[in-house]
């Protein structure tokens, strides 16, 4: 009480010295000096922090410049070398064309490029960082002037002098040095920069480096004093707490000291007084409580065992101790296994002794648990009898192949298969039971027939109320499943409904009708279907009109089937047929009786321009391009016309009239369309004719190889030869192979041909004098084949030939067709070291690409530029233009059809490498060869 009196009043101002005396106590607090270390520490932080800022921000404007200043101005030099170069490029370029629209956008090219040039040059001369890139930009500005100046005073650049393009090239030399010193200095000034930037950069790392050192050096100074100062107080006060948990009570704990730890020591102290009168009065009770356990124990229904927490048994009633008889005579082994099986997990479980126990366990403060047992014996034996009984009912239910449903007397679901929610796709749970027979046909019965369904069904129940009733009713749902439902009242008044899904039942019984009159691919009539609609238009037809019948063939698609594949040729078929469906109308048809083999019955046809009208549509509709999954391809069509009823009233007729017109198209123009003549059946069988003799020649041997020399104008002599094939009829004497070959190709003899035709020229050409080599052709069906390369090796390899002897010739149609497999194809065969040349080049789909994309050594210019190359229409210019390309690209460039001296001295001035034609040789058998040679190379080099 005398303290308390001694305070001072709250209202009375403190004195100096107390205010001493609280400050030098709150500093005395660990609070307080924990505050003041991490105070200073976060200044040692931000001081570095905000030192570091600045060096990055130094750094970040060295880097911005560097990129700005220093990449830019190279960038854009460089730049305008290319655009210089391009201008040179598009220049040049203007002087292989004499188109004058070409040569006017070539024009505008340059002059775009000009502007861009001088764009790219001003941004480097404002990125500079040197007066001498300055001064190389203005010098590249005024040599590029006067190039220019020079270009524009050509005029027409086919009669500008040599001295003038000599002075663009050397005026192109000079901006080209003036560039490349403007790059130089850029990428100089550049390096000199960065450098710079290089050794800031180092420096302000080096600072950052030993601040960051006196920083941390700092931190850890004033750590270590804090860890000094608090350290002594906190020990004691672990060592007091460590003494209180392992239960010494009676220890002495310091209490003086003014700081927060001091405090707790007090405070610990009265702790340890309190806690050792509770653990007197908790032993008290639970000395109490655990005789009222042990009674109730020992009189419970329920085994209770107690596991310690070294998992013994600490514990076990009576009843457990039952539950467990006959255990204690097993093993060691067997019975720990079966005691730690039983109790160390909460569940049901056998014993040996066919008992059962439910088992749940509680955790024990001290460790182990308690584990309390119950016998569920006679439940687990009834579980099994219910569970064997469901176990059969459900595998009969969900193994149905029909959806079941049964309901009750007050239409109430009561069982429902899994089959059921399949069948209508449902998802789990959307019908279950509970619900009634109008909520489940609502939810199953969606769509269009809802209504109907519901209807149908409902007036089934009524119906079947005084006994058993069976009822189908087919239900297609909107997703094209068709569903037919059954309903059978059971003995307590309820009725049960199965439901089965006939969709392919009702598909494939369709689809039997259908295959039976259509094809299989691309779903038109086929010929059994076709003769019924001849049949028909036959019946319908009259005086005043007839019907037309067009037999389609697909021209070209063996070799599109051949080089793609049979998916794409599938595709092709399908396509075809969606557009010759298109352009018949619907009392038209078309059919499929074949591969390629369409055919068209017109109806109401009152005279036969009425059919052309229809043929032409159908030849322009068809050989538009299609765009198929991976390709874009095109194919022809040709077509025979027959009208009825004046060319016949049976269907086998008319087929037969359509296929002679047929045939007759294509033998005279593919691509078009022939109307059935009375004469045209001797042609036919002519061309049948002709084709026999065809087979049996090749299995013969009955072909010839003839042999056209090619002379080289470098070498003055002839330096190779062309094998031709010829075919001696025994009757018609030497057949055209204009007219030969493309039957071959139709007929697929080609390949085996074309083989042979390798082989004999190998075998000939081998004899030859080393200097000469053998250019056999190959067709765009046989480049195709898969066998042509090993068709190449075997004829090198049986002859002894080497490869660079043999020379193939393929036409710009083969690039056309597959440029992937084509240049592997050619990489193959240069594999094997046989030179490749382009055969008629410009007379088809000529591309520079093609020359660029793929490996040639030859370009043959065609004998009809070679032909009009000494009129004035211009053709000397195209063969000049392809000579020169030729030089460029490191191929020799042959010309065919030389038949004149003055097509030769064109050609020789022009600069062609080689020549050939009549007038040097015409084709010769090989035993002619020795002859040429001896004329051509002198006799020293003929075959001995």
């Amino acid at each position: 009480m005398q303290y308390s009196e001694a305070v001072i009043p709250t209202k009375a101002r403190p004195s100096v010295r107390g205010r001493v005396l609280s400050l030098g106590t709150f500093v005395a607090t660990i609070k307080a000096r924990i505050f003041i270390a991490f105070f200073v520490m976060s200044l040692l932080s931000g001081a570095l922090g905000i030192y570091a800022i600045i060096a990055i921000d130094h750094v970040g404007d060295l880097v911005g410049k560097t990129y700005d200043q220093s990449l830019m101005s190279i960038n854009y030099a460089r730049a305008t070398a290319a655009d210089f170069a391009k201008m040179r490029a598009v220049f040049a370029r203007q002087g292989l064309t004499s188109d004058k629209a070409a040569i006017a956008k070539l024009d505008a090219t340059i002059v775009e490029l000009h502007t861009t040039l001088a764009e790219d040059l001003t941004i480097a001369v404002e990125r500079a960082q040197s007066d001498r890139a300055v001064r190389a930009a203005h010098a590249v500005q005024a040599g590029l002037a006067a190039w220019d100046d020079i270009r524009r005073g050509f005029g027409d650049l086919s009669t500008v002098r040599q001295d003038r393009w000599d002075a663009l090239d050397h005026q192109a030399d000079v901006v080209d040095a003036q560039l490349d010193m403007l790059v130089n200095y850029t990428a100089g000034d550049g390096f000199t920069f960065r450098q710079a930037a290089r050794m800031a950069v180092n420096s302000e790392l080096r600072l950052n480096m030993a601040a960051a050192a006196l920083a941390i050096f700092g931190s850890a100074l004033i750590a270590w004093l804090l860890h000094r100062r608090i350290r002594g107080p906190i020990v004691s006060a672990s060592i007091a707490a460590e003494r209180i948990a392992a239960g010494h009570l009676d220890d002495s704990i310091p209490t003086d000291g003014r700081d927060e730890l001091s405090s707790l020591l007090r405070s610990m102290a009265a702790m340890r007084d309190n806690i050792r009168v509770m653990m007197e009065r908790e032993v008290r009770q639970r000395r109490s409580a655990e005789r009222l356990l042990t009674d109730a124990l020992q009189s419970s229904r329920e085994g209770v065992i107690v596991i310690d927490a070294a998992g013994q048994i600490a514990f076990a009633n009576p009843v457990a101790l039952q539950f467990f008889d006959g255990v204690e005579s097993q093993g060691d082994a067997t019975r720990e296994a079966i005691f730690r099986e039983a109790l160390w997990q909460d569940g049901e479980f056998r014993l040996p002794n066919g008992r059962w126990l439910r088992v749940s366990r509680s955790a024990i403060e001290e460790g182990g648990f308690i584990a309390v047992c119950s016998d569920i014996s006679v439940v687990k034996e009834q579980e099994d009898q219910l569970r064997e009984t469901n176990l059969r009912l459900d595998a009969a239910l969900d193994n149905m192949s029909q959806g079941l449903c049964l309901f009750d007397a007050n239409d109430r679901l009561m069982v429902v298969n899994r089959r059921y929610a399949q069948i209508y796709g449902l998802p789990v749970g959307a019908v279950a039971p509970g619900m009634t027979a109008k909520q489940v046909m609502a939810v199953s019965f969606a769509g269009p027939d809802a209504g109907r369904m519901l209807t149908e069904v409902a007036r089934g129940q009524r119906d079947g109320s005084h006994g058993p009733t069976s009822f189908p009713v087919i239900d297609e749902l909107p997703n094209g499943k068709v569903i037919a439902i059954e309903r059978r009242n059971t003995a307590d008044g309820g009725f049960v409904a199965t439901y089965e899904d006939v969709t392919e039942r009702r598909h494939a019984e369709a689809r039997i009708a259908f295959l039976a009159h259509h094809d299989v691919l691309t779903g038109l009539p086929n010929r059994v279907a076709l003769e019924q609609q001849i049949t028909s238009a036959v019946a319908q037809a009259g005086r005043e009109q007839g019907f037309a019948l067009f037999a389609i063939d697909l021209d070209d698609f063996r070799p599109i089937n051949d080089m793609f594949g049979h998916a794409v040729g599938d595709e092709l078929l399908v396509a075809v047929a969606n557009r010759l469906s298109a352009c018949v109308r619907e009392i038209d048809c078309v059919a499929r009786i074949g591969a390629d083999e369409f055919v068209v019955v017109q109806r109401a046809v009152e005279r036969p321009e009425d059919a052309a009208v229809l043929a032409r549509r159908i030849i322009d509709v068809v050989k538009a391009p299609y765009v198929l999954s991976n390709h874009v391809v095109s194919v022809g069509v040709t077509l025979g016309i027959t009208v009825a009823p004046g060319d016949g009233t049976s269907a086998g007729k008319l087929l037969k009239n359509a296929d002679v017109a047929l045939a007759r198209a294509k033998a005279e123009a593919r691509g078009s369309f022939r109307y059935f003549e009375p004469d045209m059946d001797a042609r036919l069988q002519a061309r049948r004719v002709l084709e026999n003799d065809l087979r049996h020649a090749l299995e013969t041997e009955a072909f010839e190889v003839y042999y056209q020399p090619i002379y080289s104008l470098g070498a003055e002599r002839v330096c190779g030869f062309e094998a031709l094939l010829r075919w001696k009829h025994p009757v018609r004497g030497f057949i055209s192979p204009a007219e030969f070959i493309p039957l071959a190709e139709e007929l697929g003899l080609i390949i085996p041909l074309g083989e042979w035709v390798l082989a004999k020229a190998c075998a000939d050409a081998v004899r030859w004098p080393d200097g000469l080599k053998i250019a056999v052709n190959v067709s765009a069906v046989q480049f195709t084949s898969a066998s042509l390369v090993s068709a190449v090796r075997d004829a090198l390899r049986v002859t002894g030939l080497p490869g660079r002897r043999l020379e193939l010739e393929i036409t710009e149609l083969v690039l056309v067709a597959n440029p992937g497999t084509t240049t592997a194809i050619l990489h193959s065969l240069k594999g094997l070291g046989v030179r490749v040349s382009m055969d008629d080049f410009g007379t088809g789909y000529s591309s520079l690409s093609y020359l660029r994309s793929f490996p040639f050594d030859k370009i043959k210019i065609d004998q009809s530029f070679v032909r009009d190359l000494c009129e004035e229409d211009g053709t000397d210019f195209i063969v000049r233009a392809v000579i020169s390309l030729g030089a460029s690209l490191g191929m020799t460039t042959t010309a065919e059809g030389v038949e004149t001296e003055a097509q030769l001295a064109r050609l020789r001035a022009e600069g062609c490498d080689e020549v050939q034609g009549y007038l040097f040789s015409r084709p010769v058998p090989i035993t002619e060869v020795p002859n040429i040679l001896t004329r051509w190379n002198g006799a020293a080099r003929a075959i001995a």
